[in-house]
């Protein structure tokens, strides 16, 4: 199975990925998320550190049942041959009432054919009130139109 843009990267495929990976996210979709990956796909998420897709859908299934009205931002860090680096920052809810902006970093590796094949993941959550969230779009993907991080000054 291949899932262009194919590395080497360039600026404009690596800035394709990260809004596939975007996008893919914003889904909240764990089985649909879980095919990025190769089939033995190394994590390291927060402190959680697992491989394989199986592991993959699971993780995103809790997260997601936890992280309600999830909406997430990617932008470009840095690229090189076959890795990318992205910066990133999401709200969620926790359902009672109480939101949060978690802000991270990201590096990713791809096989030759583009599956990403090693993730490593920080991430710290800050607390903010229901008037400073930024990210109101509908659930689903980002607006083309609306702003990225650079631009919200994140």
């Amino acid at each position: 199975m291949s899932r262009p843009p194919l590395p080497p990267f360039t600026e404009e495929t690596a800035k394709q990925k990260v809004r596939m990976a975007e996008d893919g996210w914003n889904s909240r979709d764990p089985e649909k998320v879980s095919l990025a990956y190769t089939p033995d796909s190394k994590w390291r998420n927060r402190a959680e550190i697992f491989e394989g897709r199986e592991n993959i859908v699971s993780f995103l299934t809790r997260k997601w049942q936890k992280e309600i009205e999830y909406r997430l931002i990617k932008e470009l860090w840095a690229f090189r041959e076959n890795r990318i680096a992205v910066r990133f920052a999401y709200e969620y809810s926790d359902g009672s009432g109480n939101w949060f902006r978690a802000y991270g970093n990201e590096n990713w590796e791809f096989d030759e054919d583009g599956l990403m094949r090693h993730r490593v993941a920080s991430i710290n959550d800050k607390p903010i009130t229901s008037e400073e969230r930024l990210f109101h779009w509908p659930l689903g993907r980002r607006p083309d139109d609306h702003p990225g991080l650079s631009d919200l000054g994140l």
